[in-house]
């Protein structure tokens, strides 16, 4: 019996072990080498694998546990794909203003104020401009056009007590009401459309210019402005459906009826109105971005909401509230300051329709203007795009425009 049971040495045959040896390879081996030796396969040369490494405590452990002898060098561990190679995730390529990737709730809000914090020469740029020109209009309006709503104004009438006195009092103010909201109008759609524009470009880490967003978005304010005028349209038509009952009820002799079916018509036309809204939120980006005419854009708006309803009507919500509280809070400050400066004084009917009062309302929407409508058109640009992601694939595509 040999050393190495079943193997033999390298050059070996079973001659060698059994003929005399000299006195000198008695010598030499008994002098070099040790009673027992390791077994000869582990030293030959023709192995088909890589040579074995030595084991620590813990594999030699988890081997005498059950797990096994792996392939040579796996340590006697199973061999499974990327075993003992940990590999960093690719990384979301991001070229600008927000990954491209899906995106949460929050991200759009970053990404929206990011792209004004950013792009502030061009973004700030046109709101102010589109804040000042609109606002001085409707000051100059509002200053020179006969109050029609008074018995509105708990400070300078008495408040209506009957449906027939409330649409009396409606109708008087019909006039101002719609020049304000026509210039209202003008001013979102080119906002809309400007800020629009360049949100994209800041998608792609791209700059743009007040000019270039000017020059890209012109042709397609046309279009934009019938569909600022159709969703609207479209809202208050809903609106009129839900309260007219009850109105047509109250000019017929019954009013306490009427007032209850006109409350309860309303709830149900603002819960319409509601879902119309945000069904056709996404309508402004993709006129603008995929340029569409109105009804296809307002198509496709549908459709990118499909499905995601109230996830979109919580951002747009977000944005409602956001818009408000900056609304509210630098109306406070303007307010708090044209009182520190002129001193409190009793606010009349006469008092509230001056010039110095107009002029201190209009700066205050002028400011809060030029600071929500870029967060604003911004988170709804976004929103669209995060829709297009989850639903498209859009990021591939916007990676590779931005690669270009």
């Amino acid at each position: 019996m040999t050393d190495s049971p079943g193997l033999t040495s390298p050059g070996s045959s079973p001659s060698d072990e059994t003929g005399d040896k000299t006195d000198e390879s008695k010598k030499a081996e008994g002098a070099q080498w040790a009673k027992d030796q390791p077994p000869a396969g582990d030293w030959s040369v023709s192995s088909p694998g890589p040579p074995r490494q030595r084991r620590d405590t813990g594999e030699r452990a988890r081997a005498r546990a059950g797990h096994g002898p792996g392939p040579a060098g796996t340590g006697g561990l199973p061999q499974q794909p990327g075993w003992n190679q940990w590999r960093r995730p690719p990384q979301v390529p991001q070229p600008g203003v927000i990954p491209l990737r899906p995106l949460q709730a929050g991200e759009i809000v970053e990404g929206a104020v990011r792209t004004m914090r950013i792009h502030w020469r061009s973004v700030l740029g046109i709101s102010l401009a589109v804040a000042v020109g609109t606002q001085a209009v409707a000051t100059v309006v509002d200053r020179l056009w006969e109050r029609g709503t008074p018995d509105l104004d708990p400070l300078g009438g008495e408040t209506p007590q009957t449906p027939q006195e409330l649409v009396d009092a409606i109708g008087n103010g019909l006039g101002g009401i719609g020049v304000a909201w026509l210039l209202s109008l003008v001013g979102s759609i080119t906002a809309a459309a400007l800020l629009t524009v360049i949100v994209s470009r800041a998608v792609l880490g791209r700059p743009v210019t007040a000019r270039e967003a000017w020059l890209n978005a012109k042709p397609q304010l046309g279009r934009m402005a019938g569909l600022m005028i159709l969703v609207p349209m479209l809202l208050i038509g809903v609106f009129a459906v839900g309260i007219v009952w009850g109105l047509l009820a109250a000019a017929a002799g019954a009013e306490q009826a009427g007032m209850s079916l006109t409350a309860v018509g309303a709830l149900a036309a603002m819960g319409v109105a509601t879902w119309l809204w945000i069904r056709y939120s996404l309508a402004a980006p993709a006129l603008m971005l995929e340029k569409q005419g109105v009804l296809a854009a307002m198509r496709r708006s549908a459709k990118l909401v499909r499905g995601a309803w109230w996830r979109v009507f919580g951002i747009q919500l977000i944005s409602v509230l956001m818009t408000a509280l900056v609304s509210l809070l630098t109306q406070a400050v303007v307010l708090a300051f044209d009182t520190f400066l002129h001193g409190f004084q009793e606010q009349t009917a006469a008092a509230a329709n001056d010039w110095s009062s107009l002029i201190t309302i209009g700066i205050s929407a002028v400011i809060s203007s030029t600071l929500t409508l870029p967060v604003s058109a911004g988170m709804t640009a976004l929103l669209y795009m995060d829709q297009r992601i989850r639903r498209e694939s859009l990021d591939v595509e916007l990676a590779r425009a931005a690669g270009e």
